[in-house]
C-alpha cells in the first residue's frame, strides 16, 4: 500500500487541552479599606480611579502559583492597570495579550444619601448592579453575556495544547467560573477570591 494512503488512514492525533489559570489581580495602590466616608458620587469618582490604580509595591504572589505556571503557558489580562502589572509578574518575560473582554463588571452605586467606607460602598453597588441597577453602566446580563464569550476564548486557547493564565478581577472571575462548567470545564483547585488567588480548570 502507498505510503501517503497509509499516512491518511491513521485516526488523527487529538490535542489534549491544556488547564485554564484564572488569576485575581495582587492588591492595588488604592485601598477600599481606607476612608474617607463617601457619598455615592464620591464613590463613583472612587471606583474610577481604582479602575486606574496600579499596583501597590513590594508585593509578589505565592510561589505555589508560581510553580502552576509552566514556560509556554499563554498568558492573558484584561486592560486594567492592576491586571496587567500582574500578568507582567506572572509572564517572567513571556508575552502577554491584553483585551477589554476581560475587565471587572461594573460597580455603580445607588444614589443613597448615606455616606460609606469605599469597602461598603462595594458590597452596596454589587448587590444593587445584580438586581439590574446599571445607570448607565453595563447591564448585568450584558456582563454574563461577555463572561460568556470570555469563556470561549478561554477555552480556544486552551485547544493549542497550551495552558491558558488569565489576570484579571475578583467578581468577573466568579462570573466565568458557571460558564466554563457549563462548558464541560471543572474547578480542581479553589484559591477563593483575595488578591493573588487562583483557580485551575480541567476540561472533563
Amino acid at each position: 500500500m502507498d505510503a501517503a494512503v497509509k499516512h491518511a488512514d491513521r485516526p488523527a492525533k487529538t490535542v489534549r487541552s491544556g488547564r485554564i489559570i484564572v488569576v485575581r489581580h495582587g492588591r492595588p495602590v488604592l485601598n477600599r479599606n481606607e476612608g474617607p466616608h463617601l457619598d455615592w458620587k464620591s464613590y463613583r469618582d472612587w471606583w474610577s480611579r481604582y479602575e486606574q490604580s496600579p499596583l501597590a509595591e513590594e508585593q509578589k504572589c505565592s510561589d505555589a502559583l508560581m510553580r502552576e505556571i509552566p514556560d509556554d503557558a499563554i498568558m492573558l489580562s484584561s486592560v486594567r492597570p492592576r491586571a496587567m502589572q500582574t500578568a507582567k509578574h506572572l509572564a517572567r518575560g513571556k508575552d502577554v495579550a491584553h483585551h477589554e473582554l476581560f475587565n471587572e463588571a461594573p460597580l455603580p452605586p445607588p444614589r443613597w444619601k448615606s455616606r460609606h467606607l469605599p469597602k461598603t460602598w462595594n458590597k452596596i453597588a454589587r448587590l444593587a448592579w445584580l438586581f439590574g441597577h446599571h445607570d448607565g453602566d453595563e447591564h448585568v446580563r450584558d456582563a454574563r453575556a461577555r463572561a460568556g464569550k470570555a469563556a470561549d476564548v478561554l477555552i480556544e486557547r486552551a485547544g493549542e495544547g497550551r495552558d491558558v493564565v488569565l489576570a484579571a478581577h475578583g467578581w468577573f472571575n466568579r462570573m466565568l467560573r458557571p460558564q466554563l462548567q457549563k462548558r464541560g470545564w471543572t474547578c480542581v483547585h479553589d484559591g477563593g477570591d483575595k488578591y493573588w488567588s487562583y483557580r485551575i480548570y480541567q476540561k472533563r
